[in-house]
């Protein structure tokens, strides 16, 4: 690639790639909505399968997969067909009455991850403060927490959400500037360490571990083998909580069912969301047996929309896509070919190529502080999408349904988009 062709594709360059159209679109976007994302200049229109297209008509691979929420593909057609479906029949009833779909999805969902009960919710950071409240509540009422003195142990550099509650935990600096007070009742470790894990146990008001498999946006860390199990064990020992934030590891996403799976590990609490609507809905869950769910009562916690017909009737068919089609299995195949093909380049910029299944990261070694994001600009120009993490780290993850053939065609643009690394101008 020349010089001036990797210049163009650098953030103070990329506004002479963009249509007119583009253009409009982005200066309306930033004219009317709020400035709280900073997303790559390219506006979308369309999504089928493993691709999207741009106002333009452009064709890209999608390689972010909405944070891993679309591991069924965009726009598939089972998914499609039911939510047209139930949304000519029943949409919201709300929790004030029962609804024949929410009976239904409860009993498939329990049975299919094998709990005795789902609590229903609608974003993924509602899980997460669903499941916090569970934890807290069986502190008090079956392990004998003192009032109001429960802790949750937590890990540095997670991504559990945004709201006050979870930034209060948050070591992002971004996510806390600004917004506090923050609340009290939390400890902060290094994740994969389980010896700090083992120090935090000790205090006798500690509820609950929360934890996320792999740790997605931070740059899809992933922890030394036997983490998650040992973890586990601790946490039995001392009467602990252990839950599991698999809102983006779970449903197939890393080559098992859930991340979890890999270490045999049955979390205390399931959380799970995103992919549970196939990129249809905000659908989000939490699962855990009768001793933790029962204790809370009628009017301590709920959702309007948590549980509505809709997204109940999506769910049960997103979660059949996944098996119906194996798309554990393709996760596995697909992303040790990833994997293996990336690393064979030793490519002087790439610093680290890591993952599970189809959720994998290159680390980018530069001396440029935006290569990354220029990296990412390249790709885009290429015809395939993805993001910047945390400075140096771009995650791939693309719908879990992708064929090898269409891996090799994104391995191609990733392999030619890379030159741009070694443009000394950029």
């Amino acid at each position: 690639m020349d010089g001036q062709s990797a210049q163009l594709t650098t953030a103070d360059n990329i506004q002479g790639l963009l249509s007119e159209n583009t253009l409009s679109f982005i200066a309306r976007d930033q004219q009317y909505g709020a400035h709280n994302y900073q997303p790559l200049p390219v506006v979308l229109s369309k999504g089928k399968g493993v691709f999207v297209w741009d106002v333009d008509g452009k064709k890209y691979f999608d390689f972010l997969s909405g944070y891993s929420s679309l591991n069924q593909g965009h726009c598939h057609p089972k998914i499609i067909e039911t939510l047209m479906r139930q949304a000519q029949q029943l949409t919201l009833t709300s929790r004030a009455f029962y609804s024949e779909n929410l009976g239904n999805y409860a009993a498939f969902i329990t049975a299919y991850f094998g709990y005795d009960k789902v609590l229903p919710m609608n974003s993924g950071v509602e899980a997460v403060e669903t499941a916090l409240k569970i934890a807290r509540k069986w502190a008090y009422e079956i392990k004998g927490v003192a009032k109001d003195a429960a802790k949750i142990i937590t890990v540095s550099d997670n991504f559990h959400g945004r709201t006050l509650s979870v930034v209060s935990f948050s070591t992002d600096r971004i996510a806390r500037n600004g917004f506090g007070p923050f609340m009290p009742g939390y400890i902060s470790i290094p994740f994969n360490d389980l010896e700090a894990l083992e120090n935090a146990l000790k205090d006798e008001q500690v509820a609950a571990f929360l934890v996320e498999p792999i740790q997605g946006e931070a740059g899809v860390y992933v922890p030394d083998d036997g983490y998650l199990a040992q973890a586990y064990s601790l946490c039995q020992k001392a009467k602990v909580l252990f839950i599991a934030d698999e809102i983006q590891t779970g449903l197939a996403r890393t080559g098992r069912m859930l991340a979890c799976d890999y270490e045999d590990v049955r979390p205390d609490i399931l959380i799970l969301g995103k992919a549970l609507s196939g990129g249809t809905l905000p659908i989000s869950a939490v699962l855990c047996d009768d001793a933790l769910m029962l204790t809370i009562k009628p009017g301590e916690h709920g959702s309007t929309y948590g549980g509505n017909p809709l997204a109940c009737e999506v769910a049960i068919s997103a979660l059949q896509v996944l098996k119906e089609e194996r798309l554990a299995e393709n996760a596995a195949k697909q992303g040790k070919h990833f994997r293996s093909r990336l690393k064979s380049l030793h490519h002087p910029h790439i610093a680290e190529v890591r993952g599970k299944g189809l959720l994998n990261a290159l680390v980018i070694r530069h001396e440029h502080p935006e290569a990354s994001q220029n990296l990412c600009l390249e790709l885009m120009r290429n015809g395939l999408l993805a993001k910047p993490t945390h400075g140096d780290k771009i995650r791939f993850a693309p719908p879990l349904i992708i064929t090898r053939e269409q891996m090799d065609h994104a391995i191609a643009i990733i392999e030619r988009s890379l030159a741009v690394l070694s443009d000394v101008k950029m």
